[in-house]
């Protein structure tokens, strides 16, 4: 903070302004998605901000690492961590300052959203802590955390504002707004804010604020959520950049929290509203100078705060080479712009990470008579279209093109969140290199049309296991269809089941799809293996015959009819020239995944928290529950003070839950245990992976903190800890809760 305010005593007006909008000032602009420009005479460099969540997007040289949902499935608090710590010191060696990431929003009201595999599924709880470890990883290689997007964003139809010709602009101004995410008070704390509260906690250098409005304001022209909520009830002490374009005014923004624009002059609508714009605003008064002063400190701790001033890498001048190449193809003029340079190289060991948490987020959702592992087969099959390389190329671009490319396998979504592949794993080249080496022959057959046919002529003779590869693509701009999986995918599953009695399906995709097929009693295992990253492969070679015993489990709940899931994408309107008209009322309130299915007693296909093992574990029914000091005040210590996060006494752990668990099979193998207490719903507040020998028993322990044991209070508006019995269960999963105990949290002081 003192170097940031010495920092800014030394500046202008203008150099103040150039601070907080992208591309405003002195010097070219950086082969970076956006730039804040230096200063020179203060031997200020500037600063480069690059996607994505799952990679450093528009570069070569560098890792695809697995998806957030991927990770999420692994509910491995190292693994979070780990995977975080390699992005960032990609981006670091990359000489990107900011890392645009972690997304803890959308968090995935709907089964469709095009970008649920940004982020880390719908339960906050867990969504939270891979929040705090994906913030702590990054910035601990010395790269900034921009957590997104705050908040409410949980679709892309109509997620910015559009006009009524389709384009940027219009003859007579007709600005149709951006859709209004309308969401309760108590909804918005227990659900949408809480990964958030985690980031802040965890101490993410700045917050990305939506497209969307919500409440019927623009989150970043919002006071409400970016001032009263994020800076005041949070202590958030970073900055609050707008995501690409979402700015729509000078003085509302700026004073209603937003402290960065971007891309600022390099917008491509060719609007900048700070910039020039900010700067005359502050001149009339109508913007504060305290009030700029503050988003430059805001703006320079982080940079501090990391030790980026000293010794940090310059860009890497092939990437906008690289951007422009794939972007526009070699024959642009603007292919030019930027010299073809070979690309900084910077994957360092990041593979065998890559390939640990590709594995590790693979849940296992069926095993019939044990047909996984794989031991004797000697003839396997690889069915479908998402077996091999993409014909398409590394990357694939299309942001309007929901249904992505016919050939080659899925390890990554699209839009900004997509990573080039430098080198890349399929399944078809490990398992022929597996398959090799056990003397396995493996027949191949690719095109759905032809699998779904059901003639297999090319096949002879029949597989001892058919291995079917299915997938369903989700990128940024559009939401899916649906969540069904692609490419006519029910019938290339039901052919093959007739066809061969050991049909083994593999889904890839971005979270939630449909699985009609389930039940098939042929279809003997299903693996959803994600989008896994550039390992994809190798990780689920070590899934298929064993090498790693599989421990995922999902992050959410498979429902067996998708009209059980919840509510849908607002896809229409029915006064589309309205300017107001997308508006999406929120009233489900906190019932959205598992809580919905329990709430209505709806019997899902996997549940959250499922995910089968090579093994087998048995939990003891006791469970014992300690308050640290034997009771609870209702509300707070306010005496504590206020840290990053909110109130410092809701960060304390003050109750811990334990009960022990044995590993009864014969194999090595984790496990996750979760316990949910019922508050006031049943609601995950704690889980724990152990890796246990055969035979083993061990304790799981969860430590509670006051936030975990609190609901939102819309009258005091403030965390309260409920009176009466509080009940506790832990188990498997939502629905396969072994242990219970309860307890009375408040004691009457008098």
């Amino acid at each position: 903070m003192e170097k940031a305010r010495s920092f800014l005593s030394q500046l202008d007006t203008a150099e103040k302004i150039g601070l907080v909008t992208g591309s405003y000032g002195p010097g070219p602009v950086l082969p970076c998605v956006g730039t804040i420009s230096g200063i020179p005479r203060l031997n200020f460099s500037g600063l480069c901000y690059s996607d994505g969540p799952t990679g450093y997007a528009r570069s070569d040289g560098v890792s695809v690492f697995p998806s957030g949902i991927t990770v999420a499935a692994t509910w491995d608090r190292d693994l979070m961590y780990q995977r975080a710590l390699a992005i960032g010191e990609e981006f670091r060696a990359k000489g990107a300052h900011v890392h645009l990431g972690p997304s803890p929003g959308p968090l995935g009201r709907s089964i469709v959203a095009g970008r649920n595999w940004e982020g880390l599924g719908p339960d906050p709880y867990l969504a939270g802590v891979a929040t705090n470890a994906s913030v702590t990883g990054i910035q601990a290689a010395g790269v900034q955390a921009s957590s997104k997007h705050y908040i409410g964003n949980e679709q892309e139809t109509q997620r910015g504002s559009s006009t009524l010709s389709g384009g940027l602009t219009v003859s007579n101004g007709t600005v149709i707004d951006a859709v209004s995410a309308n969401i309760d008070d108590r909804t918005l704390h227990e659900l949408y804010l809480w990964p958030f509260a985690n980031a802040v906690h965890a101490g993410t250098a700045s917050v990305m604020c939506g497209y969307n409005r919500v409440n019927g304001n623009y989150t970043c022209a919002n006071p409400d959520i970016l001032n009263r909520i994020l800076k005041d009830e949070l202590a958030f002490p970073g900055y609050v950049l707008s995501d690409w374009d979402a700015t729509h005014s000078t003085e509302l923004s700026a004073n209603g929290g937003l402290d960065m624009e971007m891309p600022g002059t390099q917008s491509v609508s060719g609007v900048s509203y700070f910039g020039d714009s900010l700067l005359a605003a502050v001149n009339n008064g109508t913007v504060s100078l305290d009030r700029l002063n503050d988003m430059v400190t805001r703006v320079m701790m982080p940079y501090y705060l990391l030790g980026q001033d000293q010794d940090f890498p310059e860009p890497d001048p092939a990437s906008g080479g690289v951007f422009l190449k794939y972007q526009y193809g070699y024959n642009s003029p603007l292919s030019s712009v930027y010299p073809a340079v070979d690309a900084r190289d910077v994957r360092a060991d990041h593979a065998k990470i890559i390939r640990r948490i590709g594995a590790a987020g693979t849940v296992l959702l069926k095993n019939t008579n044990g047909a996984l592992p794989l031991t004797h087969e000697t003839n396997i099959g690889l069915l479908g279209n998402d077996v091999s390389y993409p014909t398409i190329g590394s990357v694939h671009l299309d942001y309007d093109n929901a249904e992505g490319y016919e050939m080659g396998t899925l390890d990554i979504g699209g839009g900004s969140g997509t990573v080039r592949h430098t080198s890349f794993s399929t399944p078809e080249e490990a398992i022929e290199r597996k398959a090799r080496k056990l003397g396995i022959r493996v027949q191949k057959l690719f095109d759905n049309k032809e699998v779904a046919e059901g003639l297999f002529r090319t096949i002879y003779p029949r597989p001892q296991a058919c291995l079917v590869f299915l997938k369903a693509f989700a990128t940024e701009g559009t939401d899916r269809a649906s969540p069904d999986l692609q490419w006519n995918a029910t019938a290339v599953v039901e052919s093959t089941a007739a066809f061969c009695p050991n049909t083994i399906v593999v889904t890839h995709g971005p979270g939630v799809v449909a699985m009609p097929w389930a039940d098939n009693p042929n279809v003997t295992a299903i693996l959803a293996a994600h989008y896994p990253g550039e390992e994809s492969g190798n990780a689920l070679v070590d899934v298929l015959w064993g090498a790693v015993e599989p421990s995922g489990r999902l992050p959410y709940s498979i429902p067996r009819n998708s009209s059980d899931y919840g509510p849908p994408i607002l896809s229409s309107v029915a006064n589309a020239t309205d300017p107001n008209a997308w508006q999406v009322d929120f009233t489900e309130g906190q019932m959205i995944d598992y809580r919905q299915f329990d709430a209505n007693g709806t019997e899902a296909l996997y549940e959250f928290g499922f995910g089968l093992s090579y093994s087998s574990f048995t939990m003891s029914s006791n469970m014992s529950f300690e308050l640290i000091d034997g009771s609870l005040s209702t509300l707070p210590d306010q005496s504590q003070g206020t840290v990053p996060g909110g109130l410092a006494d809701l960060w304390n752990v003050v109750a811990v839950l334990k009960v022990e668990v044995t590993n009864s099979g014969h194999r090595a193998s984790s496990a996750q245990y979760t316990t949910p207490p019922g508050t006031p719903h049943k609601v995950l507040r704690g889980f724990e992976k152990l890796h246990l020998k055969a035979g083993e028993r061990r304790e799981a322990r969860f430590e509670l903190m006051r936030r975990d044991l609190s609901y939102w209070d819309l009258e005091n508006r403030q965390w309260v800890v409920p009176e009466g019995i509080v009940r506790f269960s832990a188990g498997f999963s939502s629905r396969n809760l072994v242990a219970r105990t309860h307890a009375r949290l408040v004691y009457d002081q008098n």
